[in-house]
């Protein structure tokens, strides 16, 4: 029998890798990723999203006045710019020949790098989409001649073995150091096992973790999505500020977000705080995602009064939550990997939207090949990403809890 061909691989791929199917891998334990509105058509050079955050302010009792202060209200536009991000597969050409024109053969040895692939870009975005657009995915504690210790050890989620990482004392705007690549994870300490010494590279100053090329030397030129950590950062925006063309000092709350410190307070008072404080500014938060240990702690601290909640986005996909009943209705309390730990994001769901250029992310096919011959290599490559970003209509309806 023949050798399947690249047109019967193209095709064997369109089959097996359907638009519904990458979308259950993707969106299957990523919850802000599954639910987050999409829209596919983001195309030109930026996409510009206003927001009103004051009206005219010729009012008074007294009609001279009035007229005298007129203004013309306050209006600013984020200028949502996309970031690329890719996850490679190839594949060695004597496994494609091998399989002599049985394309389920060939799918069966090729899904394990394809499928991976896929997942490496979905944890890439959905991790994101919590971030500040730095690209941080730990912060290193302590190093020795072989591990690094993360300072916080519910990042590991973030972490793979062969992952190539660099470190940094900024989070943006310096240099980026030697790549070392992880040989070994223990998930219940922390601890990352390194292919060489990390000791002088990894260290409490050079504590800043990346995987190799999503360090910005730019701070101006951020390469991750912006995630709600940016929309929504722990710190107030300042007289500095330049957030997709906008300084967001102009009304930190309305344009920035909003912060409640819930640290000394029981995590369900917390919420219920910051779910005012949210309402007091013209929000409806319906949801809330935290990570699995602060989640565990809500559980725990609710007791017998818990009350459970299913979010289905498709027959296939859901997610179980905790159901909070806050001042503008109820918020659904969703556990998420993704989520930094001791952090909460209480959102109203309709004000966000992930815009991309195609799906995101996906097979990228733009030639109409979903592979390619690897040009010093005997093998095929199949990429995968997205061009993308996250947008806000109304920032100062959601609330950045710290927990």
């Amino acid at each position: 029998m023949a050798a399947l061909s690249a047109t019967g691989f193209a095709a064997a791929l369109k089959q097996h890798y359907t638009d519904e199917r990458i979308e259950n891998m993707v969106y299957k334990d990523n919850p802000f990723l599954a639910m987050v509105a999409k829209y596919e058509d983001f195309g030109g050079e930026n996409l510009k999203l206003p927001i009103k955050y004051g009206n005219p302010m010729g009012r008074s009792a007294t009609f001279g006045t009035a007229q005298s202060n007129v203004t013309g209200g306050n209006i600013k536009a984020f200028l949502l710019t996309r970031i690329k991000d890719y996850a490679i597969a190839q594949i060695e050409n004597e496994v494609l020949e091998a399989s002599k024109g049985n394309a389920n053969a060939f799918l069966e040895a090729a899904v394990f790098a394809i499928d991976g692939s896929i997942q490496a870009a979905t944890r890439s975005l959905a991790v994101a989409l919590y971030g500040n657009g730095k690209g941080s995915i730990g912060v290193v504690s302590t190093s020795d001649s072989t591990t690094i210790t993360l300072a916080t050890t519910q990042d590991i989620t973030n972490f793979e073995v062969d992952m190539s990482l660099v470190s940094s004392a900024d989070e943006s705007g310096g240099t980026a150091g030697t790549a070392i690549s992880v040989t070994g994870i223990n998930r219940d300490t922390g601890v990352l096992t390194m292919g060489a010494d990390p000791s002088t590279i990894f260290t409490s100053t050079l504590k800043y973790i990346f995987v190799e090329g999503d360090y910005a030397t730019d701070s101006t030129a951020l390469l991750k999505v912006s995630g709600l950590g940016a929309w929504l950062p722990s710190t107030a925006p300042g007289s500095t500020d330049s957030f997709f063309n906008v300084n967001r000092s102009a009304d930190v709350d309305r344009l920035g977000g909003i912060r409640f410190d819930g640290s000394s307070l029981p995590i369900e008072e917390a919420l219920i705080g910051a779910a005012a404080r949210a309402a007091r500014a013209g929000g409806k938060p319906d949801y809330c995602f935290m990570n699995y240990s602060n989640f565990a702690d809500l559980e725990k601290s609710l007791g017998s009064k818990v009350s459970y909640v299913e979010k289905n986005i498709k027959p296939e996909i859901g997610f179980r939550g905790i159901l909070i009943h806050g001042p503008r209705g109820p918020l659904n309390v969703i556990p998420d990997q993704n989520c930094p730990n001791g952090v909460a994001y209480m959102i109203q769901m309709d004000v966000w939207k992930l815009y991309s250029l195609g799906k995101a992310p996906r097979i990228l096919s733009g030639d109409g090949l979903k592979q390619l011959r690897v040009y010093n290599a005997d093998a095929i490559e199949v990429r995968v990403g997205y061009y993308g970003q996250l947008g806000c209509r109304a920032p100062g309806w959601n609330v950045r809890i710290g927990l």
